[in-house]
């Protein structure tokens, strides 16, 4: 095991796997913002208007959910990036499942467990960072 172990950490690069988790997460969010360029935001509108908060406040999804996973995505201003996409899923969170915090769905797992891992991978994407392959990576130097 520890030989296969250091085979892999001689082949693997935690820039690839930054890489990786940038595109993957981004492109799954684009789905959804995509959902709701083309069928419009009147439920995110809605649900904003019934927290209290100005209607105006629902165009934001278009930022969280197209415009800050486009630039996770090519890895521009990932850290600022990632903490307003990471703003956009606590919105998200209390907004569509504030009463659903602790309830379990019909697999065992939280009702709130897509917009969770949205949330904890982009606060981990804070942390990190984009990585080498990205224009972060490349305005290092």
């Amino acid at each position: 095991m520890r030989n296969f172990e250091y085979l892999l950490s001689r082949i693997l690069n935690e820039d690839i796997g930054k890489l990786i988790l940038r595109v993957s997460i981004a492109t799954l969010m684009l789905f959804h913002g995509y959902h709701k360029l083309i069928n419009g935001i009147a439920g995110i509108k809605g649900l904003v208007v019934k927290a209290g908060f100005p209607e105006f406040l629902a165009y934001g999804v278009y930022l969280g959910e197209i415009v800050f996973p486009i630039l996770i995505i090519i890895g521009l201003y990932t850290r600022v990036s990632s903490f307003f996409f990471a703003l956009t899923m606590v919105f998200a969170i209390f907004l569509a499942h504030g009463n659903d915090l602790f309830t379990l769905g019909k697999t065992g797992g939280p009702i709130i467990e897509l917009a969770l891992i949205y949330l904890l991978t982009s606060i981990s994407l804070m942390f990190i960072g984009a990585g080498r392959f990205s224009f972060d990576g490349k305005n290092r130097r």
